[in-house]
């Protein structure tokens, strides 16, 4: 009787391929933990259990990162596909087991403090994804140093887990405190360049604006205006405001000041009489304060040189809008202890003006 033939052994990928085939697993992850809910269960949710499940989960990551590095660096013959195959797999399942334990989050526990562990949850699957990615280059391609900057990437986003906020009041906190620095730095940016602007743009004479061919246009005196224009440099009155400009500015900086203001309100309100377990209030405050900072930047970018003033009123009737509703959530929720507290009219009131201050200097152009 003849004997059955010896079963075939599966040839394993070289262990530079694996490297790469084991990115593209744990990228095809991201999308999931991007915009995914946490996973339903009857279990009663432990906040003491996921945090050590999570921090643990990070760690086991970081360690891996750095004996890969490790193992990457291992002379000829090794790594072995085979030794190779289940040091992936070492990767694969600690990977995985972060973000189990982000899906572990329920969603009543905030939509903020959900966002952020996911947020940090995809840091950690791309930074392992990359220092993969870095590793499957030639040594040439890739020297020791950008494998520990990839290897560093991994180890910081792992160690942004322990000091992650541990409730929802506290990650929205963390949120409003981001957008305030956000807004500051928008605000302070404007103002330097209102303090650079050239203060002589506007007081040239007939004779000079006559011969530049433009009004309110500075003369640095190095260059050819009509070689520049051919080079595709910009003109001075590409980088100049006018004088209509220049007050136009006024209001539009004084909306971007009541606005920081409203923020910084909001905040303070929120961690002085902001209640843990009232988490739907919570994250409606901090959803649309979310929406001040990049409309605040679209006003910015709308009032630098050459100005569209149609496109500073559009944009700045958008912030107006965004910050009065944030006002108002905030005045209906648990924060404002006296909703007939006088700073949230006040503030009301000065957006306004500033409001009507831009629709007053730009009315001319909804009539052109």
């Amino acid at each position: 009787m003849a004997s059955a033939p010896a079963a075939t052994v599966p040839m394993l990928a070289p262990p530079l391929e694996q490297f790469r085939n084991l990115a593209v697993e744990l990228r095809l992850l991201i999308p999931g933990v991007r915009v995914g809910e946490a996973r339903e269960t009857t279990e009663e949710f432990n906040r003491e259990k996921f945090w050590k499940r999570l921090n643990e989960a990070a760690m086991e990551v970081s360690r891996e990162a750095m004996t890969l590095i490790a193992f990457s660096r291992l002379p000829p013959p090794s790594p072995s596909p085979q030794e190779t195959q289940m040091f992936c797999e070492q990767i694969q399942v600690a990977v995985e087991a972060v973000v189990a334990a982000c899906y572990s989050l329920p969603k009543d526990q905030g939509i903020t403090l959900c966002k952020l562990v996911r947020s940090t949850t995809v840091d950690i699957v791309d930074g392992m994804a990359q220092l993969l990615e870095v590793l499957t280059f030639t040594p040439a391609q890739s020297p020791e140093n950008k494998d520990l900057i990839s290897c560093n990437s991994v180890w910081i986003a792992c160690q942004q887990v322990p000091q992650l906020p541990r409730d929802n009041k506290a990650a929205v906190l963390l949120t409003l405190t981001k957008s305030v620095d956000f807004v500051k730095d928008a605000l302070e940016e404007m103002e330097q360049a209102m303090e650079e602007c050239d203060p002589y743009s506007g007081l040239m004479n007939d004779s000079e604006e006559d011969n530049f061919g433009n009004d309110h246009r500075v003369d640095f005196g190095d260059s050819n205006d009509a070689e520049e224009d051919a080079l595709g440099f910009p003109n001075n009155q590409d980088v100049c405001w006018s004088e209509e400009d220049q007050e136009l500015l006024i209001p539009c900086l004084a909306l971007v000041k009541a606005s920081k203001a409203s923020l910084k309100k909001i905040r303070i309100l929120v961690a002085e009489n902001g209640k843990k377990d009232q988490v739907a209030q919570l994250d409606d405050i901090v959803a649309i304060s979310d929406e001040i900072s990049p409309s605040v930047d679209d006003l910015a970018l709308s009032t630098y040189p050459p100005m569209c003033r149609l496109t500073v009123r559009i944009n700045s009737a958008k912030l107006v809008s965004v910050v009065k509703k944030a006002l108002e959530i905030t005045k209906a929720s648990h924060v404002t202890a006296q909703p007939e507290d006088s700073w949230i009219p006040l503030l009301i009131a000065a957006i306004d003006h500033c409001m009507n201050r831009i629709k007053e200097l730009t009315q001319s152009e909804l009539e052109l």
